[in-house]
């Protein structure tokens, strides 16, 4: 078994057309694990990780797919993650279990809309990562400009390592700055790694990159700060100790420069993933909740020690569910019984696999610090499996809510069953699609981070499951929400013969930053204990639908402060009802609002359109935050309303002779300008008859 020191596991993110995949494909052939390298695009052999039909089609990556691959002696446990937004909840559950990343970055655009999202990602589970700026073949290709936006727009410390040697079509490799060699990828795949001299005419220049990247380093290395001032030699070892030490503490960002695309820089990088990034041991400690005591516990990555393990992604296929699992802690053995604490059942571990892309290798026992997946196991993402005696919980990912919904029906009526199968199983895999029934049509609605997300489901039920749905428009998952406070004094009686139903609520609803929130207040017994609960689960019922156009409300605090009970007529059901109408009491009072989703938006586009673009922009309710000009192309970033922006890829198009691109994601929810209030509000009634 490989000691826990000389494991990786590593994800790879980036903005969309980034080079992940590429990158990926790179590792894979450098380390053996492939011996023929595919392509994202175009004719020939396809991407091994890309390994869906629609993956290959649309050139992106949908899901994330896992890997295990051996570099010198390390071995890397390797995550591919789709750049798409619609698909980030794929880089949300990858790096909730992963020790490091690489973050790729366009060496032309740079800092992009999704690598915003992507780093926000990284530092919500504080994942040490290496920047790596891909494209530095590209015209326009320019990696000091982009050290800059990671210091400007992502507040990291960058520190480049490396010197490039040429750019653009004359980019042929790189200098590496600790050891102060020039290196350069020969072979018909790159695969030939070569040191040699520095060229001359960028000796000047790789000295005094250097010399800055010794100066910020020595920030972080008492002992290199005294050698740099007496004027001593740094012996490299001291350098790569100082790095690691940075980067594993969060204050340091390693930068590499490379072109996957063309087999540069990759080995390089491969060495940095062993030099700086984490192994399970040098991660922080990670915490669980002892569910029986409510209390933090440590949990430490000793193969000897008790299990706790993670399922952070289900996937169903022709074999069954298959279930991605983090070990951290003790060992996961073939035909041991382990225990999930969220369900409170024991179930057997029939098969253990390690996973290449979709094939498998059959393993019979794992151990902290590794990831690999289970078959045939009934649970759900997020669930923690545990040894006997061991009743943990692991914190669980974010999910980020849904944004877009759309209105489904079976084209045929023998599809039925094949569409609710197929519903049911991408709910369980993929927490942030989400299915319901609308209680007016009775029509079932779907609901996901955005149209290409959706798009991609449908498309997976006609290829999956042989079955066609008839689509409606999409429509926005809009929020309600108070804009003041209100109390609520609601008294349930009823008695109709025999025992009647009682309850009593009081207190109060405000706006708050949280989805919701609930206080109870309550003293001196005015509700018993028993049914605090039960009021809480009344005021859940009564945010599911708004008053206004019946979509969820969020962003309110419920403070319980009193009410009354009756020996014998009250109860769980009567507290409950109770709690649900007096929040609506209150609601209606608190003048309710509604909210839409507010996407941030990244157009690219030559110089040329740039008025026209940023003109149609404002004519959607846009708010302009600013452009950046690159060569010959500007980047415009804005925020705009999510329902404004249905179908832009067409008049963009137009608009641009079909030379812009654009990107979005989920910004915020806001008020809606109280005209279109006015107009849901009627639309609303108009459906309700």
């Amino acid at each position: 078994m490989i000691p826990r020191k000389r494991i990786r596991n590593i994800g790879i993110s980036a903005h969309i057309d980034s080079g992940k995949t590429t990158l990926s494909e790179r590792i894979l052939y450098y380390t053996g694990k492939i011996y023929k390298i595919g392509e994202v695009k175009g004719s020939g052999d396809t991407a091994t990780l890309d390994y869906m039909k629609l993956e290959q089609e649309k050139g992106i990556t949908i899901t994330s797919a896992a890997t295990t691959c051996i570099w010198n002696d390390i071995q890397i446990n390797l995550i591919d993650t789709p750049g798409h937004v619609d698909f980030t909840i794929e880089v949300e559950r990858a790096l909730r279990v992963l020790d490091g990343a690489i973050m790729v970055l366009c060496a032309v655009a740079g800092v992009q809309s999704q690598s915003i999202t992507v780093d926000r990602q990284m530092k919500r589970y504080r994942v040490p990562r290496i920047a790596f700026i891909n494209k530095m073949d590209r015209a326009g290709a320019n990696p000091f400009r982009v050290v800059q936006a990671l210091r400007a727009k992502l507040n990291l410390n960058p520190l480049l390592l490396q010197y490039p040697i040429g750019s653009e079509d004359n980019f042929v490799g790189v200098i590496d700055l600790i050891e102060m060699t020039a290196n350069y990828f020969e072979g018909a795949k790159g695969e030939n790694r070569v040191s040699q001299l520095i060229p001359e005419h960028l000796q000047d220049e790789a000295k005094e990159a250097r010399v800055k990247m010794l100066d910020r380093l020595s920030m972080f290395s008492e002992e290199m700060m005294e050698m740099l001032l007496e004027g001593k030699e740094v012996p490299k070892e001291i350098i790569w100790t100082t790095i690691r030490k940075g980067t594993l503490s969060l204050e340091l960002t390693p930068v590499l420069l490379g072109s996957a695309f063309k087999n540069k820089g990759v080995q390089n990088l491969l060495d940095a993933v062993d030099l700086y990034l984490p192994s399970p041991e040098d991660r922080e400690v990670v915490t669980a909740i002892d569910i029986s005591t409510k209390e933090k516990v440590n949990v430490y990555p000793d193969k000897d020690a008790n299990l706790v393990a993670l399922a952070f992604k289900i996937t169903d296929d022709a074999f069954g569910q298959l279930t991605y699992t983090r070990i951290y802690s003790g060992t996961l053995r073939e035909g041991k019984r382990i225990y999930n604490t969220r369900t409170n059942q024991r179930f057997q571990v029939s098969q253990i696999v390690q996973m290449h892309a979709n094939k498998r290798e059959h393993v019979e026992s794992a151990a902290a610090g590794e990831i690999v997946a289970l078959l045939g196991v009934d649970c759900a993402s997020g669930d923690t499996f545990c040894s006997e005696g061991t009743n943990l919980s692991l914190e669980q990912m974010f999910v980020p809510e849904p944004v877009i919904t759309l209105a489904i029906a079976p084209k045929k009526r023998d599809d039925a069953d094949q569409i609710s199968k197929a519903l049911n199983r991408f709910m369980r895999e993929d927490p942030t699609f989400r299915v319901s029934i609308d209680p007016e049509s009775k029509e079932t609605l779907i609901s996901g981070m955005g149209e290409l997300h959706l798009e991609i489901y449908i498309e997976r039920i006609k290829r999956e499951y042989n079955a066609e749905v008839y689509v409606g428009a999409p429509a926005v998952a809009y929020r309600e929400t108070v804009s003041q406070s209100a109390s609520f004094d609601y008294k349930l009686r009823k008695q109709s013969g025999g025992s009647g139903q009682y309850a009593h609520v009081i207190g109060r609803i405000e706006a708050c930053e949280e989805p919701f929130v609930f206080e109870n207040r309550v003293v001196g017994g005015a509700i018993p204990k028993q049914f605090i609960p039960a009021c809480e689960k009344g005021f859940r019922d009564a945010i599911e639908s708004g008053l206004l156009i019946g979509y969820p409300i969020i962003g309110v605090k419920v403070i319980l402060e009193g009410g009354s009970y009756h020996n014998v007529d009250s109860s769980e059901m009567a507290f409950r009802v109770a709690a649900k109408q007096g929040f609506q009491q209150a609601c209606a009072k608190a003048t309710p609002i509604i909210l839409e989703p507010i996407m941030l938006v990244e157009v690219e586009t030559p110089n040329d359109f740039v008025g026209r673009v940023q003109g149609d922009l404002s004519s959607r309710r846009g708010l302009l935050l600013g452009s950046q000009t690159i060569e010959n192309y500007a980047a415009i970033r804005a925020e705009i309303p999510l329902v404004e922006m249905f179908g832009y890829s067409t008049p963009l198009r137009s608009l641009s002779s079909g030379m812009a691109n654009f990107s979005m994601e989920f910004a915020d929810y806001r008020q809606v300008p109280a005209s279109v209030q006015q107009q849901l509000i009627a639309d609303a009634a108009k459906l309700r008859g």
